[in-house]
């Protein structure tokens, strides 16, 4: 069934447009504190958000909505969606909220919502509440007596800052090494800096002056180039560029080249598999994933078990079929011995361990693998039709066939964008670039 609000990854838009509108966010809050009122004991709603502008909006709607319901909030300020998952589960609350759009301009924003356990929510239970939303009187407001209290979480930063320490192998320090970390004016703009200096680095921080417009704006994991100048200038050890809300990173070693996702699964999952804590006999990943990863896992006799874009369908295999490390190839890495979801500035922390253990430069660390080559197009779709007609079919099925068994072809929508992202991949660069550029004109010309 077609969904009004919820997409891959909770509800996100344009701010002041539907459906990201102090009005929606009021219905979510309503919504979702009534479906998770369980009992009689006083029921709690913990919320962050990263550094936009509109989040101060949203973050009042979201508390007017959950306190009208009798659910008390408990607010942490601008925190990475991770520190949001783990707060809620150690706090006990009986749901998150993360308001970001991640990686996407300071004009957009989202509402993404854990349960009680720091988990996202399942397709299921976001269904249910998206049905209370739609249900006109479908919220149960509180007598007066009921109605709920919001309060701030003072020493929030230093939860996490000591939970994520913690993570890191006890009696191993960083003194010596030198770190640039971008954190794209972002949620983590506090605390992933103090944590890197505290165990022993020399931190070089950008990408930590947010004024509510630049999250994101020229730095951050989708715009690289100010960390690997950074790094190259300082001559640092390692750059970690976060994105807005630090669920995600990709690492630039030490000669200013960018280390993706797919590179990060294959170090982590390898070296978890020499250490003997590998579970699932190998990892979990998206069909993005490049194809030189699943040839490099094979390699080492492990798997690459592939799913549906989006880091919680990851998680949720993760989950049921018990393997401890996935991720994708734009930067997410799950690593669920440590967390409930993707968190950038741990997973950094687990490479800087084996940096640090093995006294190896990243570039020689980081690189598991030759990727093949891959081509990725976006074509537009602002009138919101599908691209799955026969005429486009017709091409990609031609096309498959022209690629044969030296590749793969991918076309999707985007579950966070109105965009059909067409992916190739294969052995000559030249041949999936023109297969790439065949299928998006033929969206385009008759689609859009």
């Amino acid at each position: 069934m077609q969904r009004r609000y919820f997409g891959t990854d909770g509800i996100r838009g344009e701010a002041n447009t539907e459906p990201m509108t102090a009005t929606t966010a009021l219905r979510v809050g309503m919504a979702a504190g009534q479906y998770f009122i369980r009992g009689t004991h006083r029921h709690r709603a913990l919320i962050g958000k990263d550094t936009r502008l509109s989040g101060y909006m949203i973050e009042a709607a979201l508390v007017a909505g959950f306190t009208a319901v009798g659910m008390d909030v408990t607010l942490v300020g601008p925190m990475p969606t991770p520190a949001v998952a783990m707060l809620t589960r150690s706090l006990r609350a009986d749901l998150g909220v993360m308001i970001s759009a991640s990686h996407n301009p300071f004009g957009d924003n989202g509402i993404k919502l854990f349960g009680p356990d720091g988990y996202k929510l399942s397709d299921e239970v976001e269904a249910s509440i998206e049905a209370l939303m739609l249900e006109e009187g479908g919220q149960s407001l509180a007598p007066p007596e009921r109605v709920g209290r919001a309060q701030r979480l003072d020493d929030a930063q230093g939860r996490y800052i000591e939970f994520a320490k913690s993570t890191f192998p006890k009696g191993l320090r960083l003194e010596g090494r030198k770190i640039v970390v971008d954190c794209a004016n972002g949620a983590a703009y506090r605390v992933a800096p103090t944590v890197l200096w505290e165990l022993g680095a020399d931190v070089v921080p950008i990408g930590v002056k947010p004024d509510g417009l630049n999250i994101n704006r020229d730095c951050g994991s989708t715009a690289t180039g100010a960390v690997r100048r950074a790094v190259v200038e300082h001559h640092a050890d390692l750059g970690i560029a976060l994105d807005g809300d630090a669920d995600r990173l990709i690492l630039i070693d030490e000669t200013g080249q960018v280390v993706d996702g797919d590179q990060l699964i294959a170090l982590v999952a390898g070296e978890c598999a020499r250490a003997g804590t590998l579970q699932g006999g190998g990892a979990v990943a998206t069909v993005m994933s490049n194809l030189g990863l699943e040839r490099h896992l094979s390699g080492l006799g492990l798997a690459l078990v592939r799913t549906q874009v989006g880091d919680r369908y990851v998680l949720e295999h993760m989950r049921e079929y018990g393997y401890n490390v996935g991720g994708e190839q734009s930067g997410h890495l799950i690593l669920s011995d440590f967390t409930t979801t993707g968190d950038g500035l741990i997973a950094a922390l687990q490479v800087l361990a084996v940096l640090a253990q093995q006294d190896r430069p990243a570039s020689q660390l980081c690189r598991r693998f030759q990727p093949l080559p891959q081509v990725l197009v976006n074509v537009s779709l602002s009138n919101g039709r599908s691209h799955e007609i026969p005429e486009v079919s017709r091409v990609i099925a031609a096309m498959e066939t022209q690629l044969g068994k030296n590749g793969r072809i991918l076309v999707r929508r985007s579950g966070t964008q109105p965009i059909v992202r067409v992916m190739v991949e294969g052995e000559d660069e030249r041949l999936i670039r023109s297969i790439a550029e065949n299928i998006a004109s033929t969206i385009q010309s008759t689609v859009t």
